[in-house]
């Protein structure tokens, strides 16, 4: 009978105990807590806008036999699991994400997200359109996609982003520290991944968290407080991941349940906070809550995460709390703490001995120039959208802007992702670009028409253009010109400066005459097509567009020309007796004869000297005395396939050598010589899969040249890497510069970092670094500097050397996610075959100090190349009916040629580097300026706001000797805008009774 008794007490009081657990009232409401340990809870998801699956696929969760993955469902879950509690917090980063989302919301969701953005428990962080590289995008397209993010954050909620969020970019670029973090307002720049021999000292040195100085020139104006994670942007060690599916323990708190476990749980997160605060600065640590794609059900994080900030709080030892990088950069800063000093950049990036992320510093090199393309072509077609004046037509810039904003990420642009994904962004920018074409034919079909510097109402001229002239193919241009036809040229110059070029175009006749818009004849030089160009031109155009094309040109028309700033200028070719003149072409037979038997080419002052055996052999310039030794060479490395004692094979990221293989020249193989009057060539076969062109223009002092590579033959079972180098006498003591992502050129060391000990395992591929804009060498005497037409790997491996990888195609993954071997083809007639890279590269040798010069004009130069529209006339009556000259600008005025529109920057010559002056009534002298805003760079707020706000952090070490040139206010009666060395200054321009233009 007791024991009867005893049972049905002890089932009353689990009966009790069952009703006082059905709710826990868990306590989230910590802040900061002055003297404790303070453990900062962020709760993020990082969501690649396209990588093993496209954006869209991501977006909806389509294709999860690839990757389970759904966007749609983390910001579908967001929004209640943050309704649950008020101390609940959430970053959200991916703005190209979130506008899909957000335009299909209905307005009670709506209301709803704009309280939980006002209040600051949703954070829209980093603002961009999505998490954009830092190595292989040139800062252009930077501002850009982060301009088009913070628009709509700033449009949409009132907000103003104010941290940077680049958690999984592969190494990191100076401008993005100074230009897209200080210059944006940011507060702070938080990251990941950096060497991890970088990571291991700074850890000893508990300098994870600094405050870096990305420009020299900006010197502590530019500082930003940079905080490096620990490990990784996931939780942190000790099991911590709470997706449905994820195998943490999750925390067990009710005492009638199995695998109690608060206790255990409380003690994993003290430990993982005293861990972290053994190598972090002040009593601050960010414990990084998320990882790829995660909250597709957000409660299974939140329910996790308020049991864990409950219990640690009641336990005492530590303080956990909800926040966010904003709330934890402000608690850093209110420690008033003297930080360590970090300058240049966080490039190369190795995550392991042989593991350097130096391959997608060129991979996809086809992608790569097609961004590049696309991306100074959107910088004119805006310019012309400008002036024509922007309407509800579906003729505009938006769908190319967008598509490449998508095409920075770090998984796009890099050459990083799968190959359907490759598609997909290209496929993107070909819409984007088909929209654009329309816009720019429009609005110079509208410019082009007698009196039309205002309004046009219809458009009479319907220009052609030629997206595909890098591979010989132009359709308007190969026509026939007989019966009085002729062949109208418009050729315009979105840079502030009058341009003097020389226009190459297909032709099918070589009767042919150049006239300009006054009716000069204009001298003119025809070249006989290659045959190595013609094939490339067939097999593509029918890959392309899936026929043959229909004509067969046979010589190539060169003709100078010149274009006004801001402007165009039209050209007539048609047939004619007197023709354009034809090149001079001999042949170049190898030989072992005298050195008399040198050939040489360029008519000024620029000669190359080739010697009896065909090699390039000596650099001169008579005008700058300088001279040089001077080969150029091609090799390969063989990809490594990772069946070593290492498995770390070479991949879409990581480039990591098995040997070098030189690839000599067939010795029997001629040069092919071209002479003429505007320029001169020789055409050489390097192998049976290498072309290459040297060319000098009449009047220009640099090299150019052209190499067609591939398909690489891998039949060998080896993946190859091809770089081309250039081979000097100059004693360059292992120092080269290469650009950060296209403006500041920094100083590299070969096997050196200026800031740790490098311990050095891979002595080619860690001495790769990103080239955008371009890489220069000197000895003290000279500068050789090398200029690109996209984003590649650079280095200089050897002492007056330069080498430049253009072109990879392994067989193996590299093992960092993608799970796809880096081998692109290319397809027709149910054939495929290895890709074939088309590109440029762009030489010169100027004495100590003057090289600077020529990088910045010539290089804006290469991101701005003249924009062609063809058009066809009958008769001669085009001059009577169009007008055949456009300036923007007053006529009498161009832009300093330091200074660039649509962004305003200037050079680091030292005739460049005084400040300069912009006149903004002659740069607009058609339009009446009724007010002008300074604003910060993605013209989300007003500078002057901007930089009283902006967080002033305190360094260790003495105060820097700095001497900082900016651009002072702009008076609005004057309207002159002053520019110091490598300053971007952003205006929001009213013109009298228009709406709002963006000026950079």
């Amino acid at each position: 009978m007791g024991a009867a008794v005893r049972l049905a007490v002890l089932l009353l009081v689990a009966a009790a105990a069952v009703v006082e657990a059905v709710y826990i009232p868990y306590n989230t409401s910590a802040g900061v807590v002055k003297g404790k340990l303070n453990v900062h809870v962020v709760p993020h998801t990082h969501d690649d806008v396209g990588w093993l699956k496209t954006v869209d696929q991501y977006y909806v969760g389509s294709n999860n036999s690839i990757q389970g993955a759904c966007v749609q469902n983390v910001l579908d879950s967001l929004v209640p699991a943050l309704l649950k509690d008020e101390n609940r917090k959430f970053i959200y980063v991916e703005q190209a994400f979130f506008q899909r989302w957000w335009r299909q919301q209905n307005d009670m969701i709506k209301d709803i997200v704009k309280g939980l953005i006002s209040t600051g428990r949703l954070e829209l962080i980093n603002g961009g359109m999505c998490m954009h590289d830092e190595a292989t995008v040139h800062y252009i397209d930077m501002i850009d996609q982060t301009t088009l993010g913070h628009r709509f954050i700033k449009e949409e909620f009132g907000q103003i982003p104010r941290i940077g969020w680049q958690i999984d970019p592969f190494g990191h670029s100076a401008v993005q520290a100074y230009l897209l973090g200080t210059e944006v307002g940011f507060d702070a720049f938080y990251f990941f991944r950096i060497d991890y021999q970088d990571r291991d000292t700074r850890k000893g040195t508990k300098e994870l968290e600094v405050v870096w100085r990305g420009s020299k020139t900006f010197g502590s104006s530019a500082d930003i407080f940079a905080g490096i994670f620990p490990k990784n942007y996931e939780p942190p060690p000790g099991e911590f991941y709470f997706e449905v599916d994820d195998t943490s323990p999750l925390v067990q708190d009710d005492p009638l349940l199995f695998d109690y476990n608060v206790q255990q749980r409380v003690n994993d997160f003290v430990d993982a906070a005293l861990a972290q605060a053994n190598i972090t600065r002040t009593n601050h640590v960010m414990f990084t809550m998320g990882t790829d794609f995660k909250y597709q059900y957000a409660e299974s994080w939140f329910r996790q995460m308020d049991k864990l900030i409950h219990y640690v709080n009641k336990d005492g030892r530590v303080n956990a709390l909800y926040s966010t990088p904003s709330i934890y950069t402000d608690a850093k800063h209110a420690e008033n703490e003297k930080w360590p000093l970090k300058t240049n950049d966080f490039f190369p990036y190795a995550d392991d001995p042989n593991a350097y992320w130096t391959g997608y510093f060129t991979s996809r090199p086809a992608l790569k120039r097609y961004v590049r393309v696309m991306s100074g072509y959107y910088l004119a077609a805006r310019q012309l959208e400008f002036f024509k004046g922007r309407s509800n037509s579906d003729h505009r810039t938006d769908s190319l802007g967008d598509a490449l904003a998508l095409a920075q990420h770090h998984d796009a642009v890099t050459g990083t992702e799968k190959q359907h994904v490759a598609n997909d962004y290209a496929k993107r920018l070909a819409i984007g670009y088909t929209q654009a074409e329309k816009l720019v034919s429009s609005s110079l079909s509208c410019l082009s028409q007698s009196g039309s510097k205002s309004h046009c109402l219809s458009q009479t001229t319907n220009f052609g253009q030629c997206p595909l002239l890098n591979i010989t193919y132009c359709p308007p241009s190969e026509t026939n010109l007989s019966q009085g036809k002729s062949l109208v040229v418009l050729v315009y110059n979105s840079l502030g400066w009058k341009r003097e070029d020389v226009l190459r175009i297909p032709v099918l006749s070589d009767s042919i005459v150049v006239h300009d818009s006054e009716g000069r004849e204009v001298e003119s030089q025809l070249l006989p097509i290659a045959n190595a160009s013609l094939h490339m031109r067939e097999k593509h155009v029918k890959a392309y567009l899936g026929m043959l094309p229909a004509a067969k040109p046979k010589f190539w028309l060169a003709f100078p020309v010149s274009v006004p700033p801001l402007g165009f200028n039209t050209y007539f070719i048609s047939s004619g007796k007197k023709s354009a003149s034809l090149s001079l072409m001999s042949t170049l037979h190898p030989s072992q004869g005298s050195e008399n038997s040198n050939t040489q080419i360029g008519q000024g002052h620029l000669k190359l000297q080739y010697n009896a055996a065909g090699k390039l052999s000596l650099y001169s310039n008579s005008k700058s005395q300088v001279e040089a030794n001077f080969e150029q060479k091609y090799k390969y490395y063989i990809g490594q396939d990772g069946n070593g004692s290492d498995p770390q094979a070479s991949g879409a990221y990581i480039f990591r050598p098995n040997g070098t293989v030189p690839i000599k020249t067939n010795g029997q193989v001629p040069l092919t010589v071209l002479r003429g009057p505007i320029l001169d060539e020789v055409h050489q076969q390097i192998n049976s899969w290498i072309y290459q062109i040297n060319r000098i223009y009449k009047g220009k002092d640099y090299v150019e040249t052209e190499f067609i590579v591939g398909p690489i033959p891998v039949d060998d079972g080896n993946g190859k890497e091809v770089s081309t180098e250039i081979v000097t006498n100059m004693a360059t003591n292992k120092t080269f510069y290469t650009d950060s992502s296209g403006r500041d050129f920094i100083k590299r060391i070969r096997d050196y970092r200026s800031e740790w000990k490098i311990e050095v395992h891979q002595p080619i591929a860690g001495n790769y670094y990103p080239v955008n804009l371009g890489i220069y060498v000197e000895d003290g005497s000279r500068e050789l500097s090398i200029l690109v037409d996209r984003s590649v790997g650079g280095a200089s491996i050897k002492d007056g050397q330069i080498e430049l990888m253009l072109h990879r195609r392994l067989l193996h993954d590299d093992g960092r996610g993608v799970a796809e071997a880096l081998n692109e083809t290319t397809c027709f007639d149910n054939q495929c075959e290895g890709l074939v890279i088309e590109g440029k590269y762009y030489l010169k040798i100027d004495p100590q100090g003057e090289g600077s010069r020529w990088r910045r004009t010539f290089g804006q130069e290469i991101y701005s190349p003249l924009l062609l529209a063809f058009a066809e006339q009958d008769g001669g009556n085009w001059v009577n009916s169009h007008v055949t000259k456009f300036s923007a600008m007053d006529p009498t005025y161009s832009l300093p040629d330091n200074v660039a529109l649509l962004t305003l920057q200037a050079g680091e010559h030292k005739e460049l580097s005084a400040l300069a002056s912009v006149d903004l009534k002659r740069v607009f002298p058609d339009k009446k300026i009724g007010k002008i805003v300074e604003t910060s760079l993605s013209a989300n707020q007003e500078r002057s706001a901007m930089e009283k706000k902006r967080l002033k952090w305190k360094v260790e070490g003495p105060p820097a000797d700095e001497k900082i040139v900016r651009g002072g206010p702009i008076d609005p009666s004057k309207l002159i805008v002053e520019l110091g060395p490598m300053e971007i200054r952003t205006f929001l321009v009213n013109f009298s009774q228009q709406s709002g233009k963006q000026l950079m």
